[in-house]
């Protein structure tokens, strides 16, 4: 058998450093990514874990002027529609944070997930079909990473409506709508989210419940 990696304390104190400094970025520089970069991390994306092997993640770039401004339009009357939901402080704060890049973030995509893919042939989602979107997910989540590493952040608008931005990315009706999000090069950089800096709420320790 092949030895695996070893990953010594640099490494792991390296990779605290990437949990701790991943952030959900909202204001981008111009800077367009260096040419291949968006596929190269589409790539590494690739490499998440998904149940049955099933690979579950279509990423759809979204290049069109167009059909960035539709989604910026879904995404405006979704808000104020949220805005709606609030009252007093907590609503003041709420229309005072940045909550997308649409406008600046030199890359965007969509993210869907498949539950009709026949790779992995139904295997571990048969009692859990709900695994197909977690394993989308963590084609996010590994991308997220990947592009932190190379000083590339990524923003996560999930304040549109699924149907409508399906339907303005012309996508199979089988797919199921995970996420919309801008990629570019990040303004500031902090350990700290954003939203705990503008008081909206704070982290917590994980909890852990003993049985």
């Amino acid at each position: 058998m092949t030895a695996g990696p070893t990953f010594g304390p640099e490494f792991r104190e390296a990779f605290l450093d990437l949990l701790k400094w991943r952030r959900d970025v909202r204001r981008f520089k111009p800077t367009p990514l260096p040419e291949g970069a968006l596929e190269r991390l589409l790539g590494l994306a690739g490499l998440a874990p998904s149940v049955g092997l099933s690979q579950p993640w279509r990423f759809v770039r979204v290049d069109s002027a167009a059909r960035r401004d539709a989604v910026r339009a879904c995404f405006e009357r979704c808000n104020a529609e949220a805005l709606q939901s609030y009252a007093g402080e907590r609503a003041a704060t709420y229309a005072q944070l940045k909550l997308e890049g649409l406008k600046e973030a030199p890359a965007q995509f969509a993210v869907f997930a498949d539950a009709t893919t026949g790779q992995g042939h139904g295997l571990g989602r048969r009692t859990m079909p709900a695994t197909i979107e977690y394993s989308t997910v963590m084609a996010v989540y590994t991308f997220w990473l990947a592009a932190r590493v190379e000083g590339i952040g990524l923003g996560w608008v999930s304040i549109l409506d699924a149907a409508e931005v399906a339907g303005i990315l012309d996508v199979p009706p089988e797919w199921t709508f995970i996420g919309y999000f801008c990629v570019g090069y990040p303004v500031e950089e902090t350990a700290t989210p954003t939203l705990e800096t503008q008081g909206w709420e704070y982290r917590r320790p994980a909890t852990i419940i003993e049985r």
